[in-house]
């Protein structure tokens, strides 16, 4: 599946069009009453059909899985060499530049993945790693109501969990939440899910806290941050049980008691 991109920046010499090509998208059906679509999207290198085998076995029969695969592209990260990425990067840190084409092309894919779902369903957005960034930025779009292309964005999220994750762009996140008081508004009232492991080496634990804490102060007031004793760069199943029950909970899904 492509996506491909309109830019209407205005000025300046920037490509008008670049094409996406995202892979196989595995779908993990409910096996109860459909109350909630998430999409979950993978980490670097990684595709969707590991993520959908682990949900498929998460006690959460009323949810709906859609987990796509990133496009294949060189990454500068790995100097160049090519692998599935929801967008390109050099280092994981907030001094990195973003690549904001391919972030609202990965966002925009996630959307659009969401926009036929029913009404009646709620619709939420997690992942791991880069899939949480991205995640993240989705959640970012929402609560501003655009991509960063200035092109509206869509969908009304009703939950965010980042395991492992950072958020794009968070250095002038801050200033564009308090520009606008919807903005604020709904930054505030989307729940975000937050989890890193104090031993991780590829989000380093006090990026990851940092990270937390730069959501809450940019105005998403509404977010839980785990930290996970002695964990690396990858899930364990305390990880997924919290996950499982904070869902729950923020989603209202049946057997919540909140």
């Amino acid at each position: 599946m492509s996506y491909q991109q309109h830019l209407s920046m205005g000025s300046g010499s920037r490509p008008a069009r670049r094409n996406f090509e995202f892979g196989r998208t595995y779908v993990v059906r409910p096996k109860g009453k459909h109350q909630a679509t998430i999409v979950w999207l993978h980490g670097l290198g990684d595709n969707g059909s590991s993520w959908s085998q682990l949900l498929e076995n998460l006690p959460l029969p009323n949810i709906k899985w859609i987990c796509p695969t990133a496009p294949t592209r060189p990454v500068a990260m790995l100097g160049g060499f090519p692998c599935t990425a929801w967008f390109d990067v050099g280092e994981i840190s907030e001094d990195s530049p973003d690549d904001w084409d391919s972030l609202d092309a990965s966002a925009a894919h996630i959307a659009n993945l969401l926009s036929t779902e029913p009404a009646d369903v709620k619709v939420a957005i997690g992942g791991f790693s880069m899939g949480a960034a991205t995640a993240l930025y989705s959640a970012t779009c929402a609560a501003l109501a655009r991509y960063g292309n200035g092109n509206t964005y869509p969908i009304n999220l009703r939950a965010v969990v980042g395991l492992s994750g950072w958020p794009p762009g968070s250095r002038s996140l801050r200033s564009k939440v308090e520009a606008s008081h919807d903005a604020a508004r709904r930054a505030a009232s989307l729940p975000i899910f937050l989890c890193n492991g104090t031993s991780d080496d590829v989000v380093p634990y006090n990026y990851g806290e940092k990270s937390a804490q730069c959501l809450s102060t940019a105005g998403f007031r509404n977010l839980t941050f785990k930290s996970y004793e002695g964990l690396g760069h990858y899930t364990v199943p305390k990880e997924m049980d919290e996950v499982r029950t904070w869902l729950t909970a923020r989603l209202g899904l049946e057997g919540s008691r909140s």
